[in-house]
């Protein structure tokens, strides 16, 4: 079972934000945080790994990057959240399902309001 936060903004559909690892944070960092649309964490990861390249010697390179690597793992999603409460989104429910369509799914049989907002 996956948790999912549904971001619930007035006169839009839900949004789902599946909690957790992201391999995708992981593997390509601020590029994934520009597909997600968050903004502002990937202008300040774009930042921190210009500084690692420009201020730390060469050996020290992989190590900060792959430190880097796991802060976006571990806080990607949350990212992601916190750029959507930032364009006015806000966590409605979380809901535990095995996909995203069940959860979706999920989240309108707790709320049939939603499914009137979508007409």
């Amino acid at each position: 079972m996956n948790a999912y936060a549904a971001h619930l903004k007035p006169h839009r559909p839900p949004l789902l934000v599946r909690d957790g690892w992201g391999w995708g944070a992981f593997v390509f960092g601020p590029l994934w945080l520009v597909a997600m649309r968050a903004w502002i964490p990937a202008l300040l990861e774009t930042a921190a790994l210009a500084l690692v390249f420009t201020l730390s010697p060469a050996w020290c390179w992989r190590p900060a990057l792959l430190g880097l690597a796991l802060i976006n793992g571990l806080l990607g999603r949350d990212m992601v959240g916190w750029a959507l409460g930032r364009q006015g989104y806000a966590v409605g429910h979380v809901v535990l399902a095995p996909d995203r369509d069940a959860a979706l799914l999920r989240l309108f049989t707790a709320r049939p309001d939603l499914v009137d907002q979508q007409r």
